[in-house]
């Protein structure tokens, strides 16, 4: 059987199909690969392991002759029309929690980057103008006893809390359900969003990406931060509005904002590359050697399962 993998991953992963004798081919080039050359190579592949970069809609999905299985290697699966591919017999799987410490840890830094102004700082060295120690130089704010917000309380939204937490903050979430450990781990309060927005000092979202949360942080949600508030986002660009967020920034209405992610992503706003209360990171979240390996072992563990007959580990559909 064949297994096509969108982009080069863990060799790790590719010995593991190899060794269960899989036909296994790698589109090599580092950049997405075309849509041409992408209907090429599925159209007889019996399984396919998919990054966010490839759009799995209906028109795509009905290339797909002999394929059971997309194993997205992500946490989140928006780039594929996963009730069309089910009506075809197609399992979508994904990779949770193998990435939750991995995007944790990205979530923490921005909210570190973006209170104490550390790209602010970065520059101003490399510009050659540090004229020594200030008392006024680049006030940022504690963490101690600020209020942080989590919107989207599931596996990585609790690790940043965790973290957060770890640096005296009192934490608050957004969750359409009670997180019960998160409230016994951290003594998180859940708040409605509104409240949330309006009563923390930094914000930190973790949600999902689909009809229900595409721009939930929309004009009039953003109109309800403090001005002393810190918004990053490593979860989905399209949650937030982008050009109203760019909008508040350059008003100076809110302290600062960090980015992993982006609204037309691969895309950036060039607004956002004239501002200094930012910090713009490229999709890293999970770039760790134990992450990204991990997500490419559990990918292809799935694609295997799914070959064999056998039930896959993380099922989306």
């Amino acid at each position: 059987m064949k297994v096509f993998i969108t982009r080069e991953i863990s060799e790790k992963a590719i010995h593991l199909l190899r060794k269960e004798k899989f036909q296994v081919n790698v589109y090599k080039k580092d950049k997405p690969i075309s849509k041409k050359k992408l209907i090429k190579n599925i159209k007889d592949a019996d399984g396919v392991i998919s990054l966010l970069t490839e759009k799995f809609d209906k028109e795509l999905i009905d290339k797909l002759s002999k394929c059971k299985v997309i194993a997205n290697y992500a946490v989140g699966f928006n780039n594929i029309d996963v009730e069309y591919a089910a009506k075809k017999k197609i399992i979508i799987t994904n990779t949770p929690d193998v990435l939750t410490d991995s995007t944790a840890d990205i979530a923490m830094s921005l909210i570190l980057a973006c209170s104490r102004r550390l790209m602010e700082g970065e520059r101003l060295i490399r510009q050659g103008k540090f004229k020594g120690w200030q008392p006024n130089l680049f006030l940022g704010i504690e963490l101690k006893d600020k209020i942080v917000g989590i919107v989207g309380a599931g596996r990585i939204g609790t690790e940043a809390a965790i973290r957060a937490k770890a640096f005296k903050a009192k934490i608050v979430y957004f969750s359409k359900s009670r997180n019960y450990d998160l409230e016994k781990r951290t003594g998180a309060v859940k708040l409605s969003l509104n409240n949330l927005l309006s009563r923390s000092d930094i914000v930190s979202i973790h949600l999902s990406l689909n009809e229900k949360t595409y721009r939930l942080l929309d004009e009039g949600k953003l109109s309800l931060l403090k001005k002393s508030a810190i918004i990053v986002n490593t979860a989905r660009g399209e949650i937030v509005d982008e050009k109203e967020l760019i909008k508040i920034l350059k008003q100076k209405k809110i302290f600062s904002a960090g980015f992993d992610v982006y609204e037309n992503e691969p895309a950036i706003n060039p607004e956002l590359l004239k501002l200094d209360n930012v910090v713009l990171l490229p999709h890293i979240g999970s770039a760790t050697e134990e992450a990204r390996t991990a997500m490419a072992l559990l990918a292809a563990k799935n694609v295997i399962n799914v070959l064999k007959g056998k039930q896959p580990l993380t099922p989306v559909n």
